[in-house]
Formats: C-alpha cells, structure tokens, sequence
C-alpha cells in the first residue's frame, strides 16, 4: 500500500490519507503514526547506498535527515517540496569526565545542537514543513518554549511560508526568542503555559486554515526518527546498550522507538536498544504514569516548573506513543533535580561539548540509573544532547558566578563553578595569579 497516517489506538487502527490535514484520529481521537510500505529485499541496498551518499553534493543526500529518505517516503517517491537547510549530520562526541561523573566507562553523546537552527527539532521540522508546502499550507504555528519555534521560523520562512509562534510569556530564553525573531515568525506570547496555549492554538489552526507543526504532527516525527538512523550509521550499525534522552512533549522518545522498530524490522539492526527518557522533577508527568500498575490515567502536571524550559511540558501529547516505545525496548524512566541538572550541565561543558539546560538531563539521568544499578557501569551507551550551549546563556552565567535560583527561588549550589575573574592591567599581578611557567 501507499503511505498512509494509522490511528496509533490499538482498537481502532483506522487509516486515512497522507493527503488529509489531520493530528488526531476522527473516529477516536487517537494519535495518527505514519506508515509506509518497505520492500525488506530493497532494504538490503539501503545500507551502501545511503553511505554513498555522503561523496554527493545533491542537497537532499547533504542533508542528515534526507539522505535517508528510504525511510520518509511520505511523499509517493517525489521530494520536490523539501526545505532542506542540510540538517542532521550532528557528531558523536566522547565525554571522558562525563562518563566518569556518572560512573560510566564511557559515553558518547550524539549533539543535536549542531543541526542548523541549534537543536533536534531541524530534523523533524524539514519533513513537516515538506507536507505543509505539498498540502498547499499558506501559514503554520506551533507553541514553543523555545527550540520548536525557532526551528519553524527557519524552515517555513525558507518555505516562502508564514510562521507564526505562540509562545509562555515569560517563560522563553532569549537565546531562543531572538531566533524566531530572526528568522521572520510573527510571534504572541500569551499569559498561560505551553499545554494550555497548545489547546489554544489548535482551536485557532481549524477555524484559521493554520497548519499546525508541534510534535502532535506525524510528519514531525517521521523526521526525528532519522536521529536514530544516522546514529546507528555512524556506528556501524552497532547497536548501543542504552539510549538516554530527555523527556518533555515525549516527540523524540516516539520517533526514536518507531525508528528503531522500523529498522530492526527490515534486518538492518539485530537487537533494539533500552530508552531512558529523563524528565526534570518539576515537570515529570510521565514519570509518575509508567509507575501505575493500570495506566488508567495520566497525571498531568498543571504548573510544571524548571529552569530546563525545553522540557517544561506538563501534559505531553506524545505519551501514548512514548509509554508504547519505552515498554517495547525494556526501558525506563528516571526524574532528576534542577541541581542535578545544573551540575550535570556544567560536567559536560568541561568536556569541550557544552549543551543547553534541558540535554544536561540525560547525564544526570544516568548518574542514578548507574547508582541504581539499573545501567551497568561497562554498558555502551549514547545520550542525546538535543541543543546547542548558547540556547540559554543566561543558564551558564548564573550558575557559573553562583547567582542560579531554581523556579522556587531557592539558590542552587555551583558545584562546579568556573568563575571570571576581575584583574588589573599589570602583567605581574597577572602572572602571579596564573602561577608562573608551566
């Protein structure tokens, strides 16, 4: 069969068009999941070809998301309505004091803040914008902490589209505010959180015509899965032990299990990897369900509250899908501490990496997974670092010169300050200060 969007309700599994301007099931009101017709004996090829296509300088095969469009053919075989901005293509890095910190052998971490706009959301945004431009969308929203927004900006005003962001007010960093700014979004910040303004915009997108790009958008997470592609390309194909991310609105948990069933089912891996999706305490709604023994109903958090604002997501529409992926690869789900974060944050910044507040999670994460014995010490393990450092460089100051107060306002201890220091324009008093030759 063509591609096809799939009621994610075990119960109901009904199909509709890719051509339909849908995020929820009619018929129930489920979670749509695109699905597409792969040929196991073509999926042979995909491996060299794919390999190949980094000696090319065609956009779509510079393109971290595109190069592997075997698997996001949403489109009948036609990509003639793709953005590319040459996404994806994003570094596994080694953090020795990382791994040390959390009681590892090692880690790598595959950084999402190397994609274009600074964050993993460039992966799925260039597929969804792709379908916004094949339905014949005019104007797109999203409702952004930050990240979401200004990777739409990017991609819709290169679209020759118009973006339009819906945003807490007070509740953005203006590393990311100032992107969206950039890149030409017609931008309202509205006094409510992120879930109560995503009901907000939804009602506006169908009485508008407005196509809507948050994760609740399928063709979003048809994007993301290509994170896990090509970190599985860029290791051989060798499967980790352990995937670590964060958790806010729960997209990339869906998109990394579904990309990892896709593959293991067309004999490209041999194993699927444990998830472990991190969420900061004060916004750790998903934590709290996967400890029901019935999963009768979610515990929406109505004030989430972290300085991690990425992650700052109190009812994230993506669960249904992220419980089903974590369940399905033996995963688990772990809760840290706003000084967990920060200390965390500042550990992998002394690796030469540096990330932005909400990716410090997956390290303090695993920091209480590796002391709870539940990830081993030898286990060979990939956590996601899903922005860049300069996000949230207000963050970095604060905690740095010991000036970082949690959402309650208590001050947070700066374990592992790196303070500037104030000195006199005297080579000598310099000198002393640095202690000499080496």
């Amino acid at each position: 069969m063509p591609a096809a969007l799939l009621c994610f309700e075990p119960n109901c599994r009904t199909e509709y068009s890719t051509s339909a301007v849908l995020y929820n099931c009619p018929k129930c009101g489920g979670l749509l999941e695109a699905v597409i017709d792969y040929d196991k004996e073509d999926a042979k090829l995909w491996k060299d070809r794919w390999r190949q296509r980094r000696l090319t300088n065609d956009p779509l095969d510079v393109s971290g998301v595109w190069r592997y469009r075997e698997m996001l053919d949403l489109f009948g075989g036609g990509f003639e309505n793709v953005v590319t901005l040459r996404e994806g293509c994003t570094p596994l890095l080694s953090g020795p004091r990382a791994a040390a910190y959390a009681g590892l052998d090692g880690i790598v971490f595959k950084h999402q803040g190397f994609n274009p706009t600074g964050s993993f959301k460039d992966n799925g945004m260039t597929c969804g914008v792709a379908q916004a431009v094949k339905l014949g969308m005019k104007r797109v929203a999203c409702v952004s902490t930050g990240n979401t927004s200004a990777s739409m900006a990017a991609y819709s005003s290169a679209a020759g589209l118009d973006p339009i962001i819906f945003i807490p007010n007070g509740n953005i960093s203006f590393g990311k505010l100032s992107q969206a700014l950039d890149y030409g979004a017609r931008t309202f910040q509205v006094d409510a959180n992120f879930d109560e303004i995503l009901a907000l915009v939804r009602v506006l997108a169908e009485r508008m015509g407005i196509y809507l790009l948050n994760s609740i958008n399928p063709f979003r997470i048809e994007g993301q899965k290509s994170i896990v592609i090509e970190m599985l390309d860029q290791r051989d194909w060798k499967v980790p032990d352990w995937i670590v991310l964060p958790g806010g609105n729960l997209g990339n948990t869906s998109a990394f299990g579904k990309g990892l069933r896709e593959l293991l089912a067309l004999g490209l891996i041999d194993k699927l990897p444990r998830l472990a999706v991190v969420q900061a305490e004060g916004s750790a709604p998903f934590y709290d369900y996967v400890r029901q023994t019935d999963f009768s109903a979610f515990p929406t958090v109505k004030k989430p509250e972290t300085l991690a604002t990425a992650i700052k997501i109190g009812d994230p529409v993506s669960y249904p899908k992220a419980l089903f992926e974590v369940l399905t690869t033996g995963g688990v789900v772990e809760r840290v501490t706003e000084q967990e974060i920060a200390d965390a944050k500042a550990v992998i910044g002394a690796c030469g990496i540096g990330s932005e507040p909400a990716s410090a999670a997956t390290l303090a994460g695993l920091k209480k997974l590796v002391a709870a014995g539940t990830v081993r010490a030898d286990a060979d393990v990939v956590a996601v670092l899903t922005g860049n450092v300069l996000k949230d460089p207000d963050y970095i100051y604060k905690y740095h010169t010991g000036e970082l107060d949690d959402p309650k306002g208590a001050r947070l201890t700066s374990r592992f300050a790196n303070r500037p220091v104030v000195v006199p324009n005297d080579p000598e008093q310099i000198a002393a200060l640095l202690g000499g030759k080496n």
